[in-house]
């Protein structure tokens, strides 16, 4: 909002203004809190407002006592969108300046939510969350998940090709399971209460979650060379839904998007990634893919994780702890809860931070706004494209990435649904430096060491997966923009590990190493049908004896899965490395054509060990 922006809490169910007006002058996203009102008798509306948030493209929320959270956005100067209402309370938003919604007298705004608030209250429409759209597609072979809001007691039927399930909402929501479905569709889908909502075009196939920071939200127009295949992007059978840029301090139930078909007029300002793995998915498997697409440039890994999960960590509890912007839906009880940990910390010692305005990211902003919203809509996994804000803490990574795997697959009750990571891309932070100044010794990189983390993670949890992609890294540039291989090795680790065929899609990985005679010999992985260096004599591998002294090493492929790896300076070698740059210079590759992972034989400290 503009500086000077102010809101009102209104009862509609006795047309009173509670609460005072409570100015916003930060630009900040903040979260304020709001006294509840009470009617006339002094009982607390259920509905009653109790605090309101800020997310970036101005779009805002409100949280309601009964628990309920509406999403709303001015979307210019002059106009004010409200996507679902709310029955016993509402709010009044405007500013000071460059509001054409502040013009308006406060008698005309207010008459104008009293005339809203008691048509909502009259219709308590059956709802469903936006996930749920015209040309959505579900996801076969699982249980579908189908839930929304209606009156207390009302009796909520979905019906969708042979099933018919009912359930009686119960607090305001309602939520049936249909059974496994088989790939298909155009089909109808109903959900019957007072009302009846109808969704047309609706398929059955497979449903992704495409997540991530910036190299995930890049667009498919500001791709290399993606004119032609948005040209050609048509296709019915691939379905997109965008989830809108919100922060949030407690879990949202809903989001303001909807389901697109792929076509040129959609495409362009669709994750580049996902659209390349949809694609080659959707041809591949030859059944309809859904892609969900929800990610924030510059976003580190904790803002896409639940409060609960990172409380649990003595780390990060010192982040969330002392500050009371970090509310729960119910006030009071967060507001006891607070106190409590409040008093808890002053006696341990801690120093209490008072309110402040919101840093740039706060720990499980994004969970809340961008992915709370779609759980427990039906998904085969998610691919995920993240890392550069955490390589300085790389260390930590090993951790919280597989935290925050465990918290999406605990929270959607699917199980150890498949999630597949892009390791990270080839970059120098020191730009416009020549190849030669870049290759010129071995180095330490925290990047590399981000890498190791993901590798890590993605060996120890059970379907978990690695693209690896050091061909397509920008020397000067974050943001590779050749998202072509990404996408398409993306959706090669899917059918491998979400769909069990048997074909080459894995990346070689590091297995073992045994050193004798003065040289190492490096056994690797997921070779496929072998090993090969592209473009001449393999490069990127360095070797190390006792003092840790890392030098340049001749590297020959020896077999279908073996490396020797050895120099005339280090006689009696103790650790290999490979690929260990921030932008490694490398050629060993499989014979099916996907890059070798970067890696270390050695447990050598690391330079991000000590960041927290």
């Amino acid at each position: 909002m503009e500086t000077g922006s102010w809101c009102e809490i209104l009862d509609f169910e006795h047309g009173t203004v509670f609460g005072e007006r409570r100015s916003m002058i930060s630009r900040n996203p903040r979260q304020m809190q709001l006294k509840p009102a009470k009617s006339h008798s002094g009982t607390r509306l259920p509905g009653t407002v109790v605090s309101i948030g800020r997310g970036f493209d101005r779009a805002f929320w409100i949280d309601c006592l009964n628990g309920s959270r509406r999403i709303f956005g001015m979307r210019n100067n002059d106009s004010f969108q409200m996507s679902h209402g709310f029955y016993s309370s509402s709010l009044t938003i405007g500013s000071k300046r460059e509001s054409g919604f502040a013009k308006a007298p406060l008698v005309f705004v207010i008459a104008l939510w009293l005339a809203l608030a008691a048509q909502w209250v009259l219709n308590a429409d059956v709802r469903l969350p936006a996930v749920f759209s015209d040309h959505m597609v579900l996801q076969q072979g699982i249980p579908v998940t189908v839930w929304g809001w209606a009156d207390n007691g009302e009796r909520v039927t979905v019906e969708f090709r042979n099933q018919k399930v009912a359930t009686v909402a119960a607090d305001g929501k309602w939520r049936v399971r249909l059974k496994p479905l088989r790939a298909g569709g155009p089909d109808r889908f109903t959900v019957t209460g007072k009302n009846q909502i109808t969704l047309e075009d609706v398929l059955v196939g497979e449903v992704w979650v495409c997540s991530g920071q910036s190299n995930m939200e890049w667009p498919l127009r500001a791709a290399y060379n993606s004119k032609p295949d948005i040209d050609s992007s048509e296709n019915p059978n691939l379905r997109l839904f965008t989830v809108p840029k919100v922060r949030a301090l407690a879990p949202m139930d809903d989001v303001n998007s909807r389901w697109q078909k792929c076509g040129p007029d959609t495409v362009p300002g669709f994750s580049a990634v996902a659209y390349y793995f949809g694609r080659a998915l959707q041809r591949d498997r030859g059944v309809p893919v859904g892609l969900i697409h929800t990610s924030w440039g510059g976003s580190p890994a904790e803002v896409w994780m639940s409060y609960d999960v990172l409380a649990n960590d003595p780390e990060w509890k010192r982040d969330i702890l002392g500050s009371y912007e970090v509310t729960r839906r119910n006030y009071e009880k967060a507001l006891a809860q607070w106190q409590k940990e409040k008093a808890e910390a002053e006696a341990a010692g801690k120093k209490f931070e008072k309110g402040r305005p919101w840093e740039p990211w706060r720990p499980t902003e994004l969970y809340n706004g961008m992915i709370a919203p779609l759980i427990p809509y039906a998904i085969r996994g998610a691919i995920w494209y993240q890392g550069e804000s955490n390589a300085g803490r790389a260390f930590q990574y090993r951790r919280l990435f597989a935290d925050m795997i465990r918290n999406w697959r605990r929270d959607w009750g699917q199980g150890d649904f498949t999630f597949l990571a892009v390791q990270l891309a080839p970059w120098d932070k020191n730009r416009k430096r020549p190849i030669s100044e870049i290759t010129a010794a071995p180095t330490e990189s925290d990047w590399a060491e981000l890498r190791e983390a993901q590798c890590i993670v993605a060996e120890t949890l059970p379907k978990v997966g690695l693209a690896v992609i050091t061909d397509v890294g920008d020397k000067d540039d974050i943001h590779p923009t050749k998202k072509v291989p990404v996408g398409e090795r993306l959706a090669l680790a899917a059918r491998v590990i979400a769909y069990r065929e048997r074909i080459n899609g894995l990346s070689p990985a590091y297995d073992s190493v045994q050193f004798q005679g003065g040289k190492a010999v490096v056994k690797f992985k997921r070779v496929g049908s072998g090993l090969e260096a592209r473009g001449g004599e393999l490069t990127g591998f360095a070797i190390a004896g006792p003092d840790r002294k890392f030098v340049w090493a001749k590297a020959e492929i020896v077999g279908p899965d073996k490396v020797v790896v050895s120099s005339p300076e280090v006689p009696n070698p103790v650790a290999v490395r490979y690929g260990w740059a921030d932008y490694p210079v490398v050629n060993l590759w499989s014979k099916d054509g996907l890059p070798a992972s970067p890696f270390r034989t050695d447990d050598f400290p690391m330079v991000t060990a000590p960041k927290k």
